[in-house]
């Protein structure tokens, strides 16, 4: 079998797997994936799938979206900006009103910088239905996450509260 060119990720998956004192055997028990399936993968003679590939990050701790790069099923953008959706997501000092905020915020930035946003921001940023401009709105005027004292007043600054 011709070896194929899948960025290195067998060379990649095999560093990984010594780093975690893993053996074949270990990785597949782990996995669920065949012993001379992964020999292959490390080898370089078979291009496996996205959930092999997800299935071997777990068992290894490492990223998935890391592998999918290396496998070339995910541009490095795009791994990129699905990382940053995770940590925002995962973030639990948040709360989920805040993190759709975030998320908008996030994909207007890079809206402005010429990046159109991944498949899943809509769908993320819309979740609760009002925070932020839509599509077919322009920026609010101080569209940014509220917080603290600020969080429900609308009125200005020098206005009376006892008037």
């Amino acid at each position: 079998m011709a070896s194929l060119n899948v960025g290195n990720l067998g060379e990649y998956l095999r560093e990984q797997r010594r780093a975690a004192q893993l053996s074949l055997r270990q990785l597949a028990d782990a996995t669920g994936v065949s012993n001379p399936y992964l020999s292959q993968i490390e080898r370089g003679l078979r291009k496996p799938s996205a959930d092999v590939l997800q299935q071997v990050a777990k068992a290894l701790r490492i990223s998935a979206e890391t592998l999918y790069v290396r496998a070339g099923i995910l541009d490095e953008r795009e791994r990129e900006e699905l990382e940053t959706r995770a940590v925002i997501l995962a973030d639990p000092s948040i709360n989920e009103r805040q993190k759709n905020v975030l998320l908008q915020i996030y994909d207007s930035f890079r809206r402005e910088n010429g990046f159109v946003p991944g498949p899943d921001a809509d769908a993320d940023a819309d979740a609760d239905g009002d925070a932020g401009p839509r599509k077919d709105e322009g920026p609010r005027k101080g569209a940014g996450p509220r917080t603290g004292d600020d969080a429900g007043a609308d009125a200005t600054e020098d206005q009376d509260p006892h008037s």
